[in-house]
């Protein structure tokens, strides 16, 4: 009995050549559909329609073609059943031994800019995961195909048949992998476009979350070396590696971190960070400028941490870097003379933004004990509009800059967190403490080491002062202004105790929490 091959692809590359050596050394007789069987005619190979096949014509714009019992009873049919055999003969249903089918293009079309809703919905394959289910579910009997990558391999295994079985047990792996992908693309899909008026859908978190990431790249390991790690997704679609060693787990946590601290930033700045916490950032009128007043705030922790910038980096700014050992640079650019002087650092991973520097996401997810968080990305400062002074000073216009700066910087610092700054300027970072007041005296503490004058300093803090004493350790440190939320139970101790050391506060009523 002659061998059936079912071909039916979106994705044409390699096909012809698959097909003619299933033909002309592997003895198939081949069945397709529409455009992929017009193909293959011209192509001077035999095909025979699907249409013909089954007696039945392709219907609805060919929404309904191999959605037939001739072709789901040649892929179902058991051949270790005699029953299941004996019907496939009474009904005239011949057996389909391999099956080629790729997709529709649902993720290409929806990714397109402006798509109509419609256009998206008759991307949606039907058949195509019809029949992939189908003969993946039998495959002890059927070999299915769902990537031209597996066209090699497939050939190999039908010249030496005792690979099949291990080869289609592995192949089915990949359709059922292929079809939850392609489903949870359409779920998200649908799900954006907020169609069920349900609680959960308008308010951007739908009933059933739909996830699917496709393994981009296997990682030597996670945060620790006994860790076991990967990347999935499309996070090289977002930079370009021009040199270096292969990214790490950290590497990876750090550059979103820095990536998403640097977006804050219009004028030309410089952010150094470590273990995802900024520990220098400057603002000037060029970089050079700014990468001198990051790097003074400290000038230790920066060894072995990560660089970013949001303009050209140049062959000046490179001299001044490549002074000390750094374990990834980021820029929307660097200049011929930069790239040169990186090269003799060959273990220095430089990394391109390709979208420009700040980068975005709508949600950020968490595991837990037994599931996910989700939340959205806190992509604001607050309504600068709606801060207000509550202390009897205002801040000048000095301080004012500084804490805006202090604000943005003190918003990617782990909680709790304390900013001391002046101008553009980070002068002590406190970072990740269990008490605002603790944090405060780590940077005051840093801006020590780094003989930085706090006198005339703003402090800025993510989160609420819940008592006096963080203020006034920020006081007895020289600062004359604070940044924070407010909205504590002893607000008027804090307020009170501003005022009497004839300090500037403004209260943002939003917090900016870091865990």
């Amino acid at each position: 009995m002659a061998k059936l091959a079912l071909l039916s692809v979106s994705e044409k590359r390699g096909l012809v050549e698959f097909a003619t050596a299933l033909v002309r050394q592997h003895g198939y007789t081949l069945l397709s559909t529409g455009g992929t069987a017009k193909l293959l005619a011209e192509k001077g190979l035999p095909v025979t329609e699907v249409s013909q096949h089954t007696g039945f014509p392709e219907i609805m714009e060919g929404r309904v073609k191999t959605l037939h019992p001739k072709i789901h009873g040649g892929l179902l049919c058991r051949r270790d059943k005699p029953d299941h055999l004996a019907q496939a003969r009474q009904n005239d249903i011949a057996l389909i031994d391999l099956v080629v089918v790729n997709l529709y293009p649902f993720e290409q079309t929806v990714a397109k800019p402006g798509v109509h809703f419609e256009e998206a919905i008759e991307n949606i394959d039907i058949g195509g995961p019809s029949m992939l289910r189908s003969a993946a579910k039998n495959h002890a009997s059927v070999t299915v195909v769902c990537d031209p990558a597996d066209y090699a391999r497939t050939l190999a295994a039908f010249a030496d048949e005792s690979q099949l079985p291990e080869l289609r047990r592995q192949l089915a792996l990949k359709v059922f992998r292929r079809t939850a992908t392609y489903d949870a693309a359409i779920a998200r899909y649908l799900e954006a476009q907020a169609m069920e008026p349900d609680l959960e859908a308008l308010s951007g978190f739908p009933a059933t979350l739909s996830l699917s990431w496709k393994k981009a790249q296997a990682l030597r390991y996670g945060e620790n070396p006994h860790q076991k790690a990967a990347l999935y997704g499309t996070f090289q679609e977002h930079f370009a590696q021009l040199q270096g060693k292969e990214l790490s787990y950290n590497n990876i946590l750090d550059i979103t971190a820095a990536t998403y601290l640097i977006g804050e930033f219009e004028r030309p700045t410089v952010a150094i960070l470590k273990h995802t916490n900024p520990c220098g950032v400057g603002s000037a009128e060029d970089l050079l400028e700014a990468w001198e007043k990051a790097y003074a705030t400290d000038r230790q922790a920066p060894f072995g941490g990560i660089i970013v910038v949001n303009q050209t980096l140049d062959g000046t700014l490179a001299s001044a870097i490549a002074e000390i050992f750094t374990e990834v640079i980021i820029a929307p650019r660097f200049s011929d003379e930069a790239m040169a002087i990186f090269a003799r650092k060959k273990n220095l991973r430089l990394m391109i933004a390709k979208g420009g520097i700040g980068a975005d996401a709508l949600l950020e997810i968490r595991s837990v004990v037994g599931g996910v968080l989700v939340q959205d990305r806190d992509r604001t400062l607050g309504n600068v509009r709606e801060f207000k002074v509550v202390t009897k000073r205002e801040p000048t216009a000095d301080e004012w800059t500084a804490m805006m700066f202090g604000w943005k910087v003190g918003k990617h610092v782990k909680s709790n967190s304390i900013v001391y700054c002046r101008g553009e300027q980070t002068l002590g970072v406190g970072a990740g403490q269990m008490a605002c007041v603790d944090s405060s005296r780590i940077a005051v503490w840093k801006a020590g080491e780094a003989r930085l004058d706090l006198r005339g300093s703003v402090v800025a803090s993510e989160a609420l002062f819940p008592f006096a004493d963080g203020l006034i350790a920020a006081a007895d440190a020289g600062a004359t202004a604070a940044i924070q939320p407010g909205g504590a139970l002893r607000d008027a101790e804090v307020i009170a105790a501003a005022d009497a050391r004839g300090m500037a506060m403004v209260f943002t009523g939003s917090r900016h929490f870091k865990h």
